[in-house]
C-alpha cells in the first residue's frame, strides 16, 4: 500500500508540473465540444456556431415511414453509424457526469451536444421491438467525395429486430440513454425520465433477443464498424449504466451473474477470442471491458463487492503504465500510447479518460495500485494521462497539435468531406458525387477549418503526413473527441487551481 505521505508528495510535485508545462486546456475544451457542431446531421439550428455547415439529410428514415432526421456523422463521411454514435454519446454524458461542474460556460454546449444525439437515438428506438442501426448506404457514400448538404447517395435505413437482432448496438444505445438520463435529471426531469424508460426497454430487447448486428445488417456495417469483440460486453455495460441510473438490484444481479470472479475481464467472450485475459486495456466503440471495470469500481471500491472489478481496474492500470512489468501496450519514441490499426488517438483519449476516472476513485478510497514491485499512486496515473493529452495538443517530436485550430501548428488537410469542399455560402451550386474528387486530391489546405477536430494522429514512430488521402492519420471521429471532453475539463480545473496555488 502506498503511504499517505507519498501520495501527498507526488500530488504536490504534479501541481508544480501543471504550472510549468501545461497547455491551455480551457481553450482545448471549448474547441473539442465545438467539433460536434460540425458533425451534425439534420436541420441546423439558428444557434449553430459552425457556420460552414448547413441542413442535410432532411428525409432520413422516410423510406420506412420514420423520422430519423438528426444525429451525427461519425467521421469524415456522411453515414450515421448508430453503434459508434451511441458510444460517443455515452462518453460525452459520462464526461459531464464526472466533470460537468468543472466545465464552466462550456457545460451548456456539452449538454447540447449530448441532446443532439439522444433526440436522434429516441427516434431510432421509437418502434418497439426494433432498433435503427444505421442510415446511409456506406459503399456508395464512400465512393463519393461530397458535402453532406449535397448528398445524393441512397439513405438506406438498416434496422435490427427480434428475428435479426443486434445486442451490441441496442445495449450501447441503452447505456447512452441511461447515463444521459442522469445528466439531465436535475435540469430536464421529464426528458430524463423518457430517456431512462427507453433505456430500460431497449436493454430488455438487447438481452431477450441476443445476437450480433454483424449478421443482421451485414454489409451495412461491415467492414466499417463490424463488432469484432462480441456483444456480451455491451450487455454488461448497459446493465452497469442502468444500475447507476436506477439503483435497481436486478441490474446489479445481472452484472454479478455475468462477471467473472477471476482476474480475467468477464466470462462471456466470443469464441474467436483466444484468451479472455487479453482485453484489460481495451476500451472504445467496440470493446467495453475496461470501461465496465472502472465504472463499477466507482461504487464498489472498498466494499465486499469490489472483486473482480477493482482487481481488473488495478490490472488495467498496470497494463498501460510504461514502468509496469505487465504493460501490454506500446509507446512511440515520443511517448504516445500506441495500438495497432488506424485512428490511434482514439485509444489515447479513451484510455486516458478511464485512467483519470479510476485515479479519482482510488484517491477517494485512499489507496494506490501495485504493479508487481512498482507502487503506483493516483497522482502518477493522472500525470501519465496528462502526458498523453499534452502530446495530442502539441508537446511531441513534431511540435504538432493534432486538434485542428489549437496551437500554431495543426493539420490543414483533414480527411473530411465537408471541411475540404467550399461551403454552400461560398459555392451555392450543387457539387455532385465525383465532382468533389478534385477537392479530395488537392494539396491545398481545407477551406473550412473544422475547429476542435482531433485526427487519427501520428504513426508509431511519431511521424505524420498531412495528406488528405491518408485517412488513418487525418480523419477525425466523434469517438476520439468524446472522452477527451471530460479529460480536458479535469485538467482545466487542475490548471486553474495550480495557478492559484503557485
Amino acid at each position: 500500500m502506498v503511504s499517505k505521505v507519498a501520495l501527498l508528495g507526488l500530488a504536490a510535485a504534479m501541481s508544480v508540473l501543471m504550472k510549468v508545462s501545461s497547455q491551455n486546456y480551457g481553450d482545448a475544451l471549448t474547441k473539442s465540444i465545438l467539433f460536434f457542431e460540425g458533425q451534425r446531421s439534420g436541420k441546423i439550428p439558428s444557434t449553430q456556431r459552425v457556420t460552414w455547415r448547413k441542413d442535410s439529410a432532411l428525409l432520413d428514415g422516410s423510406s420506412i415511414g420514420m423520422d430519423l432526421v438528426g444525429g451525427y456523422y461519425d467521421a469524415g463521411d456522411n453515414i450515421k453509424f448508430n453503434f459508434p454514435m451511441a458510444f460517443t454519446t455515452t462518453m460525452l454524458a459520462w464526461s459531464v457526469l464526472e466533470f460537468g461542474p468543472l466545465m464552466g460556460s462550456d457545460l451548456e454546449h456539452a449538454l447540447e451536444a449530448i441532446q443532439w444525439s439522444t433526440d436522434y437515438l429516441l427516434k431510432s428506438t421509437s418502434v418497439p421491438g426494433t432498433v435503427v442501426a444505421q442510415v446511409g448506404e456506406p459503399i456508395s457514400d464512400h465512393n463519393c467525395w461530397e458535402r453532406p448538404e449535397d448528398m445524393d447517395t441512397p439513405r438506406t435505413t438498416y434496422v435490427v429486430n427480434q428475428t435479426h437482432p443486434g445486442s451490441e448496438l441496442s445495449a450501447e444505445i441503452a447505456a447512452a440513454l441511461a447515463v444521459s438520463s442522469l445528466v439531465f435529471k436535475t435540469t430536464q426531469a421529464n426528458y430524463s425520465n423518457i430517456l431512462l424508460e427507453r433505456a430500460s426497454s431497449v436493454f430488455d430487447f438487447a438481452d431477450n433477443f441476443q445476437g450480433s448486428y454483424d449478421g443482421s445488417v451485414g454489409q451495412g456495417v461491415c467492414p466499417y464498424y463490424c463488432d469484432y469483440n462480441g456483444y456480451q460486453d455491451e450487455l454488461l455495460w448497459g446493465a452497469a449504466w442502468l444500475y447507476k441510473a436506477t439503483n435497481d438490484g436486478k441490474y446489479w444481479d445481472y452484472i454479478l451473474k455475468n462477471a467473472s470472479n477471476s482476474a480475467s475481464p468477464f466470462v462471456y467472450r466470443r469464441a474467436s477470442v483466444d484468451s479472455i485475459g487479453n482485453n484489460l486495456s481495451e476500451f472504445g466503440w467496440d470493446s467495453k471491458e475496461a470501461g465496465i471495470n472502472i465504472l463499477v469500481s466507482g461504487w464498489a471500491i472498498n466494499t465486499p463487492n469490489e472483486k473482480p472489478f477493482t482487481v481488473n481496474g488495478d490490472n488495467f492500470v498496470c497494463s498501460i503504465l510504461p514502468e509496469s512489468p505487465t504493460k501490454s501496450v506500446t509507446f512511440s519514441p515520443g511517448g504516445l500510447l500506441f495500438k495497432s490499426g488506424g485512428t490511434n488517438l482514439q485509444h489515447a483519449t479513451s484510455l486516458s479518460f478511464l485512467l483519470i476516472a479510476y485515479a479519482r476513485y482510488l484517491e477517494k478510497a485512499k489507496r494506490g495500485v501495485s504493479c508487481g514491485n512498482v507502487a503506483v499512486t493516483p497522482a502518477r496515473i493522472i500525470n501519465f494521462a496528462k502526458g498523453q493529452v499534452d502530446y495530442i495538443l502539441g508537446k511531441n517530436p513534431l511540435g504538432m497539435s493534432y486538434m485542428v485550430g489549437f496551437g500554431e501548428k495543426y493539420p490543414q488537410r483533414i480527411h473530411h468531406r465537408g471541411s475540404s469542399i467550399p461551403s454552400v455560402d461560398k459555392h451555392p451550386g450543387h457539387i455532385a458525387c465525383h465532382e468533389g474528387t478534385s477537392y479530395f486530391e488537392s494539396k491545398d489546405p481545407n477551406p473550412n477549418l473544422h475547429v476542435g477536430a482531433v485526427v487519427g494522429g501520428p504513426d508509431s514512430n511519431d511521424q505524420f503526413s498531412d495528406d488528405r488521402t491518408n485517412a488513418a492519420q487525418l480523419e477525425p471521429t466523434t469517438y476520439i473527441n468524446a472522452p477527451l471532453v471530460g479529460v480536458l475539463a479535469y485538467f482545466k480545473s487542475l490548471q486553474s487551481r495550480s495557478e492559484i496555488t503557485h
